[in-house]
């Protein structure tokens, strides 16, 4: 099997240099043939010089891709069609792989040949700042932790969760049949804009593609202290809910809708509303500071996704290349081999 990891990056030089380190020291398995595909996208730092500086210590592995359009789906979509493995893996530049995530990788695929097309795992904090008191369980995905528990689990309808990109391995085959990540949700400038992640997870299970969470496919991903602030997480909830509210235009769920909105998202918002406005009047006992900022993101959720199901516009975007179209992505990509 021939795994390329594909790794976005922008101007975080120094994060993603231990998550090249990590890739270095992870341990590689007889069986699997890994590459990995650093995708710049336009930054202005030292990260060509750095891929440059790595590459000898990867043995011809690291390769690098200089990707000028803005947004993580563009990028995503470059690293795609300028690789051909059998494996796409996905992980990010503020992340740092277990020493086992290959042998997780090759010991999964090679024992589900037939059954399995894609697979996610554990994402751990590595914490920048103390861990707020005001942050409970509910929206610890704003930082992207994801820890669905020891066991593997079937990622269908029922999984509780998506599969996050930035630990995820799929099937090539697969992914070409899906086409490329959304890039109608690109994240750039002072927007949180995003979900193509969980667009694509939806896309996939629309296919009939099959997924397993695997407990022992883990990485650490390093939570700066500004993403340890209320406004953070109240920002990340109402972009949250734009995408998704983009996302529903196209792909309604299978609930009931009040002005376009998801009933069950009114009622969650209004029962925040109701508890703290009952702790402001003193009506009952206080609830702690989790649960209490908890029914507060709970009504950023329904304000992004009205604004974005109804009012939100959608930035035109230069037309994307599919995975399955010719690794030559546009002319103004330079792909070379870092070595």
């Amino acid at each position: 099997m021939v795994l390329d990891v594909i790794l976005p990056t922008f101007n975080r030089e120094a994060l993603l240099e231990r998550t090249l380190a990590s890739l270095r020291a992870a341990a590689l398995p007889e069986g699997l043939d890994v590459r990995v595909l650093v995708v710049d996208n336009a930054c202005t730092d030292g990260t060509s010089a750095l891929v440059r500086c790595q590459a000898p210590s990867f043995g011809g592995r690291l390769q690098y891709l200089f990707e000028p359009t803005p947004g993580k789906p563009h990028a995503l979509n470059a690293g795609i069609a300028a690789t051909d493995g059998d494996l796409i893996g996905l992980i990010d530049d503020d992340e740092e792989v277990d020493a086992a995530w290959f042998e997780s990788i090759a010991r999964h695929f090679a024992s589900n040949r037939d059954t399995v097309d894609f697979i996610g795992g554990k994402c751990l904090p590595l914490w920048g700042a103390p861990q707020p008191a005001w942050l409970g369980k509910g929206y610890l995905g704003v930082i992207g932790w994801v820890d669905p528990g020891p066991a593997s689990k079937r990622m269908d309808a029922s999984y509780p969760g998506i599969l996050m990109g930035g630990n995820a391995v799929i099937r090539r085959r697969i992914l070409e049949r899906a086409g490329p990540y959304s890039s109608a949700l690109n994240r750039t400038g002072a927007t949180l804009l995003g979900c193509e992640d969980e667009d694509m997870y939806h896309r996939l299970l629309a296919l009939g593609a099959r997924g397993e969470y695997v407990p022992d496919l883990v990485i650490y991903h390093h939570v700066p202290a500004a993403r340890l602030t209320k406004t953070y997480f109240r920002r990340w909830c109402f972009w949250r809910g734009v995408s998704l509210g983009v996302m529903d235009r196209d792909r309604p769920a299978p609930v009931r809708y009040l002005a376009g909105v998801p009933r069950y998202q009114i009622g969650r918002a209004c029962r925040g509303l109701a508890s703290l406005a009952r702790h402001c009047l003193w009506l009952r006992r206080e609830p702690d500071p989790a649960t209490r900022f908890e029914h507060e993101l709970a009504c950023w959720d329904l304000a992004g996704f009205a604004w974005g199901k109804h009012l939100y516009r959608v930035p035109s975007s230069p037309v994307v290349v599919s995975a399955a179209t010719s690794p030559a992505v546009s002319p103004a990509i330079d792909r070379t081999d870092a070595a």
